[in-house]
């Protein structure tokens, strides 16, 4: 099969779908990507063969040149799968009103969720999904499921939300009638004005896919550092790419090594070493391993309460 026929095979595939009124489901995404990337092997190994038969090349130059093939279509598809990641099924509600208002604060500690960069696309999540703190910030991509309730779904639609709060279980009702956030069920309680951007409001709950994706933020990271003498806890908000953090470390102006962070609740790390005084530096690690630093973040007169804005983003 040539280039134009694997071509003509997506885009069928595509507008089959979007003819027949069905949304673009996760299989039918995988079987694009499945397309899209024998398209590539078939291109680049086409270019290869047109250029070993018009020159004279040596064996091992030979050998270069399709080690730098493979390592590229294995580089290229394994991104572009990573782009398609999985759909999983869970379930969505809402809370904290028409103006989110009462989604502010919540388990991750971020307090005003405008300030700190992450508006009214919020959710909470179920123990299934929060990980003790540890997806706090993660952004998931939302789409209600029209084929289990095409009545309540608003089709053609999807979301982004950043988790940002834990939604508890309530053992006192069954999972399937109130219990919506009892383990091991994944559940997102967003906030009212992100659950009415996929669904109607009157449907209260609705079957939905979801898949992890990558953060999007306007700005720098944010460091609000509070505690006390030689117990800094430090909330980093506002943070791109994956999100969610893995590890945190901090030093002192007057420190000669990088001290290790823990997490003490949510996204606030804490620190147990003397800092006063001292211009702060941080570095992040998130969930994906990767790393930024961010050097003198406070100057050495820093306060307790103190927020600091950066220009180090993911």
């Amino acid at each position: 099969m040539d280039n134009a026929a694997l071509m003509s095979e997506a885009v069928v595939a595509v507008e089959l779908e979007h003819g027949s009124g069905n949304a673009i489901t996760p299989t039918k995404v995988l079987h694009v990507t499945t397309i899209i990337e024998a398209m590539i092997v078939h291109l680049f190994s086409s270019i290869l063969l047109r250029i070993l038969s018009k020159r004279k090349i040596e064996r091992m130059e030979k050998l270069v040149l399709m080690s730098g093939l493979i390592l590229f279509v294995v580089l290229f598809t394994t991104q572009l799968r990573l782009a398609s990641a999985v759909w999983q099924q869970a379930h969505a509600t809402f809370y904290g009103g028409s103006d989110a208002s009462g989604t502010m604060g919540g388990a991750c500690g971020y307090g005003n969720l405008y300030s700190d960069g992450y508006g009214i696309k919020t959710a909470a999540l179920s123990t299934a999904l929060f990980n003790d703190g540890r997806s706090c910030g993660a952004c998931y991509q939302i789409v209600c499921n029209a084929k289990q309730v095409p009545q309540w779904c608003l089709r053609g639609t999807s979301i982004t939300i950043t988790a940002t709060n834990f939604c508890p279980p309530n053992y006192a009702l069954p999972s399937d009638n109130g219990g919506w956030c009892n383990p091991p069920r994944p559940h997102f309680d967003m906030s009212q004005p992100a659950f009415e951007m996929i669904a109607k409001y009157k449907a209260g709950i609705v079957p939905i896919l979801y898949r992890k994706v990558g953060c999007k933020r306007t700005g720098g990271i944010r460091f609000t550092i509070n505690g006390r003498d030689y117990f800094e806890l430090v909330l980093i908000s506002n943070v791109g790419g994956a999100g969610d953090i893995s590890q945190v470390w901090v030093k002192g102006s007057k420190m000669n090594n990088w001290e290790s962070m823990t997490r003490n609740w949510g996204a606030n790390w804490q620190s147990v070493k003397y800092l006063n005084g001292q211009s702060l530096s941080f570095r992040v690690q998130l969930s994906n391993g990767r790393t930024r630093t961010a050097y003198n973040v406070a100057p050495s007169t820093w306060r307790f309460g103190q927020s600091f804005k950066t220009n180090v983003q993911f």
